[in-house]
């Protein structure tokens, strides 16, 4: 007999993937060219040159057999070491091999991250907006995810709301900075004040209250923005990282898991993921990926692009009269739609050919989500029809 809860989840499918398939059908229909689709939050930007070379050295000098053969369970210890050291020296934290656990992706690294910390019936508190898949990332663990609603106007943690949720039942925080979808980066006042916070609840509450610090955008942070690393005002924080975004690598699935080493039971912790791994199938990422990736620590794909983009977007979006909150960092902007129904706004804009995402899915109704990592040209290119779409609306 077939499982009733995931045939009931296709009903569910994200709100995301839909819009993508949909403009891809229409790019095959009409020219890709002619579609604006910033739907999918899929990099733009070239892996580095060196990657490739690094991944063509690899498969010439380095026997096969230890070079495809699966990796321990925790990772390479050659990798995870590499990993720990550029942490310590990027962040003044006494990171070690042993903090370090290596995944298929900050995906993985959430699932694991969670379950380590996190027992069913437990809660998990997240901060709108939010990314769709913390859903199903938290519930399938058994636990709740609870929202905080979001600070509209600048999109930081509503900490008024924050504070009439938290309870003795909350057993971590779920972070997202900088945030997909609001492309807004926590400040440093932000984190200090939300780890002050954590500190008196587990206190009074006499129970450990975990970070779990979800970052693979963390390079992608635009010039004079504040981005304080989490880790360092608060030390039960658990890092979930991606390369995917670094280094323009989604398709290679591999990232990691970094406990604060002034985590309680932080080595613990790295350990009990290698046992999450036999439960969730999330074990022994490539093996070739993780030692090309643990070359390339302090180097980035080149990630200019995406704040021009976002300088193009915004100040048309603000000129047109939307309201946004402008991003400071990643390749996401969230614009509030000029009408209450932020679906029936996005369904519109297909009419444009404008691939949007309505906010609901992330927590926000009456937003919604643009995807800017798409060629700068596509960007200008696509300002046409967002006139037309606003002037549909009475916007000038």
């Amino acid at each position: 007999m077939i499982s009733n809860k995931f045939k009931e989840m296709l009903s569910q499918k994200s709100v995301i993937r839909e819009i993508s398939v949909y403009a891809n059908a229409r790019g095959a229909e009409i020219g890709y060219d002619n579609v604006y689709d910033f739907s999918l939050g899929n990099p733009s930007v070239a892996v580095p040159e060196k990657f490739n070379d690094i991944v063509k050295q690899l498969l010439d000098t380095r026997d096969p057999l230890a070079l495809h053969g699966y990796s321990p369970s925790h990772g390479l210890p050659e990798v995870r070491t590499k990993v720990a050291q550029s942490l310590a020296n990027k962040y003044n934290l006494p990171y070690k091999m042993e903090h370090i656990f290596m995944t298929s992706g900050a995906a993985s690294s959430v699932a694991h991250a969670v379950r380590s910390v996190v027992t069913p019936g437990e809660e998990v508190i997240a901060f709108a907006p939010f990314f769709p898949e913390y859903r199903p990332y938290v519930t399938e663990t058994g636990a709740k995810l609870t929202i905080v609603p979001a600070d509209l106007e600048s999109f930081q943690i509503n900490f008024e709301e924050f504070e009439k949720v938290i309870s003795k039942n909350t057993a971590a925080i779920l972070l997202n900075t900088p945030n997909n979808p609001s492309g807004v980066v926590y400040s440093t006042e932000t984190i200090q004040h939300l780890a002050s916070i954590l500190k008196k609840k587990s206190e009074e509450f006499g129970q450990d209250i975990y970070i779990i610090s979800d970052e693979p955008y963390r390079e992608i942070v635009f010039e004079g923005v504040d981005a304080p690393i989490v880790s360092k005002f608060y030390e039960n924080t658990i890092i979930c990282y991606s390369f995917s975004k670094s280094l323009s690598l989604p398709g290679e699935r591999i990232g990691y898991v970094a406990v604060n080493p002034l985590c309680k039971d932080a080595t613990l912790i790295v350990d009990m993921c290698t046992q999450i791994s036999r439960g969730i199938g999330h074990n022994c990422p490539s093996s070739l990926i993780q030692l090309a990736v643990s070359m390339l620590l302090e180097e980035t794909a080149d990630l200019k692009v995406y704040e021009k983009n976002s300088t193009i977007l915004y100040n048309e979006l603000t000129k047109l009269g939307f309201s946004c909150v402008k991003p400071g960092g990643t390749f996401y902007i969230f614009p509030k739609a000029p009408i209450e129904d932020a679906k029936e706004f996005c369904q519109k804009a297909l009419e444009y050919d404008l691939a949007i995402v309505p906010g609901d899915s992330f927590g926000a109704p009456g937003y919604f989500r643009m995807a800017y990592c798409v060629p700068t040209q596509k960007v200008e290119n696509s300002l046409e029809a967002i006139r037309k779409l606003a002037a549909y609306y009475g916007m000038e």
